[in-house]
């Protein structure tokens, strides 16, 4: 163990020993957030009809974030975040619970991680058996709900009414899940590997929240059980103490506060798997309005996406001068080959230049340049390509869920 793990691990010991006191002090007011001496200045404007919400910092450890609902807890990340860097901050970072009664506080020195079901023997590891007993991984990745963007859906559908806030890149610290089934014994007949939360429901009733993997895919080496991220211990709202981390997924997968790994000898039946979170088994997981009978299929990988972060639409830019356009992009389940980029409303595309490369699932920076000789508007758009060359569609798709969403978006400057 090198100087830096050392500190790593010592600072990480301290923060377990404190954090629970400081979730039981902010948990306790989610149903009532004190939003002191709100104002104007308090809100923000999202990108469609009836998007004014309201900004606050009174959920722990999170800083003037969007906030839909308070219990269970939406908080979104205003998108002038993205524009300051490919890691999103914690303390900006969106959060998406989906059952409301969520522990108001951890004890780190009596949490277990269970894994039992179809392994050779039955494990219970502490916290600090995940920080010494196994090798420390490192992947950066984005997480984001497979309704971000809901809001822009037309016509509107039911649900969590999303900006493009609902996803967030950060570098994600913990052990590789391969490692602790390994620790366990998988068992030759294995087929899933079901993951449970502390999160329930507030009358008896309601399904206990279960996400489930392919054995082959959660031994793939990628997916890991995160204990850090950004170099700081996870927040408490963003999964504290462990979370499970699978990149190139949508995050409803990356079940948080996680304390049951269960491997199975048959496919999971259970109601989140089986019949939650589907979407037409169509191209772009589309159909109109009123159409019945299609095939559905379980969200499960991310497909590519961009944003233009430096511009605002409806902005007014000097023409004759050139101005630098910048943004993020992700290629999804595969990393990002390309971005490219059109002033005039995609009849001509042209290459940006791609910033540092982070790794195959992180969000990766483009930037390109706009010398407009003549004033007038023009609408900008970028378009993510993966590495196997899928790209942004330039059609909007449509589905009753407002899932997955990754039309190439449009900005429309007036240049003077």
């Amino acid at each position: 163990m090198n100087d830096h793990e050392r500190d790593f691990f010592n600072r990480r010991r301290r923060f377990l020993g404190g954090l629970g006191a400081l979730g039981a002090l902010g948990l306790a007011t989610l149903s009532r957030p004190r939003i002191a001496g709100a104002t104007e200045s308090d809100t923000i404007e999202l990108p469609f009809a009836n998007g004014t919400r309201m900004l606050t910092s009174s959920f722990p450890q999170k800083k003037d974030v969007i906030l839909l609902r308070t219990r269970p807890p939406l908080l979104e990340t205003p998108y002038e975040v993205f524009d300051s860097g490919v890691l999103t901050p914690n303390d900006r970072f969106f959060v998406r619970w989906h059952l409301a009664n969520i522990p108001t506080s951890v004890a780190p020195s009596t949490y277990r991680l269970g894994i039992r079901g179809c392994v050779e023997k039955t494990v219970s590891l502490k916290l600090d058996d995940l920080l010494t007993k196994f090798d420390r991984h490192e992947i950066t990745a984005v997480a984001q709900c497979a309704g971000n963007s809901r809001g822009l859906f037309d016509p509107r559908v039911p649900g969590a009414q999303w900006a493009h806030g609902a996803m967030g890149n950060a570098r994600w610290t913990g052990v590789r899940l391969k490692d602790l089934l390994d620790y366990a014994g998988v068992r030759s007949n294995a087929v899933q590997v079901r993951f449970k939360g502390l999160d329930t429901g507030v009358v008896p009733q309601t399904p206990q929240l279960m996400k489930s993997l392919d054995i082959d895919h959660a031994r793939d080496g990628e997916v890991m059980v995160a204990y850090a991220m950004n170099g700081e211990p996870l927040p408490y709202l963003n999964g504290y103490p462990i979370r499970l981390i699978v990149p190139g997924w949508f995050a409803t997968y990356w079940i948080k506060m996680l304390a049951d790994i269960e491997v199975l000898d048959r496919p999971d039946d259970r109601f989140w798997t089986a019949k939650a979170y589907r979407t037409p088994a169509t191209p772009h997981s589309s159909v109109h309005p009123g159409d019945k009978g299609f095939k559905t299929v379980p969200v499960s990988t991310m497909v590519p996406r961009s944003f233009i972060t430096s511009v605002r639409n409806g902005a007014t830019l000097p023409a004759g001068q050139s101005t630098l356009v910048r943004g993020i992009a992700f290629g999804g389940l595969h990393g990002l080959k390309r971005v490219a980029f059109s002033d005039d409303g995609g009849r001509m595309w042209r290459e940006t230049q791609l910033g540092q490369d982070h790794g195959k699932y992180s969000f990766r920076q483009w930037q390109a340049t706009l010398s407009p000789s003549t004033r007038g508007s023009r609408v900008l758009m970028a378009r993510a390509i993966d590495t196997t060359g899928q790209m942004q569609p330039l059609e909007p798709n449509w589905n009753g869920s407002g899932f997955l969403r990754n039309v190439v978006e449009t900005v429309t400057v007036h240049l003077a």
